[in-house]
């Protein structure tokens, strides 16, 4: 910073018998000097070689999945049997009660998938621990080839984070105001011509903005039934069309936990109870048996 300070007198020296160099030449590069200093001050004092402190350290909340295994926990093989299954990611077990949104780890290979978690109801030979053609994918479990596997129930926590309005303070250079010149004599700007006024236009009518569709509601606390929970967007894409073409108002939510992405189909949100269990019947006719009432 000392050599550009030093490089900028010497511009000065050099080029101070040039035409048009004058007192307003002089005075800009002054306040070139002092700004590079300024510069150099908060590269010493305040940069990034220093710690950031936030001020008003506001906080938010922020919700995010947390394991919770005193739910369900469940470490045992788990086989797929070869099949493709509607439904995406899934498992089933003997001993579930109530369905559950889990994450299931296959520890042989350290892979790992957000799915759901639902009772088996058919006793098949072979473990009792069931896995989806999607879920099987996403693990890399081979067909009729049991797995080492580990299920746990997660649940929604909501956790403080940072504030995206905190600012970090630095120790700013002072800041100069400029001012306005006198100009050498012969060098004024000439005066710009008045732009020219429109007379006699007529008034633009104001827009009126489209009123927005009312969204749905219901008092229900679980008005919308999920279809299934998906690895591939594609996947839960397609499986939302299907449902459309039904006539069933299905939505793909898009969400993110335990740093893996995935998809849930669900329709909804029902208005009333009969209304949300003629839903669930026409959807389990379509081929999701295991299509169960979420809150969102």
């Amino acid at each position: 910073m000392a050599e550009t300070t030093g490089q900028a007198f010497h511009d000065m020296a050099r080029h101070k018998t040039r035409p048009g160099w004058g007192r307003a030449t002089c005075t800009l590069a002054l306040l070139s000097i002092v700004a590079l200093a300024g510069c150099d001050k908060l590269t010493k004092d305040g940069g990034s070689d220093g710690p950031a402190a936030l001020t008003g350290g506001a906080m938010n909340l922020a919700e995010r999945d947390i394991e919770a295994p005193e739910v369900f926990s469940l470490t045992e093989p788990g086989l797929w049997d070869g099949r493709p299954s509607l439904g995406g990611v899934w498992v089933a077990h003997p001993t579930v009660t109530d369905p559950e949104r889990v994450i299931i780890r296959n520890t042989a290979n350290g892979k790992f998938v957000i799915g759901a978690l639902f009772r088996r109801e058919l006793e098949n030979p072979g473990p009792a621990l069931q896995v989806s053609s999607d879920a099987a994918e996403a693990l890399g479990v081979l067909a009729g080839a049991p797995a080492p596997l580990s299920v746990i129930a997660l649940r929604r926590e909501e956790a403080p984070a940072p504030d995206a309005t905190a600012i970090t303070n630095f120790d700013a250079p002072e800041v100069i105001a400029a001012t306005p010149l006198d100009p050498q004599p012969g060098t004024e700007a000439p005066a710009a011509d008045p732009a020219p006024v429109a007379t006699d236009l007529p008034a633009a009518a104001p827009a009126t903005p489209e009123p927005a569709p009312a969204a749905p509601t219901s008092n229900l606390e679980k008005p919308f039934v999920q279809i299934g929970i998906f690895s591939i967007e594609a996947n839960a894409n397609e499986t939302a069309d299907r449902l459309r073409a039904d006539g069933l108002s299905a939505s793909v939510l898009a969400q993110n936990s335990q740093g893996k992405s995935f998809w849930r189909v669900v329709v909804g949100p029902a208005p009333t109870v009969a209304d949300r269990s003629a839903v669930l019947d026409k959807i389990k006719a379509l081929g999701f048996p295991d299509a169960y009432a979420v809150t969102n």
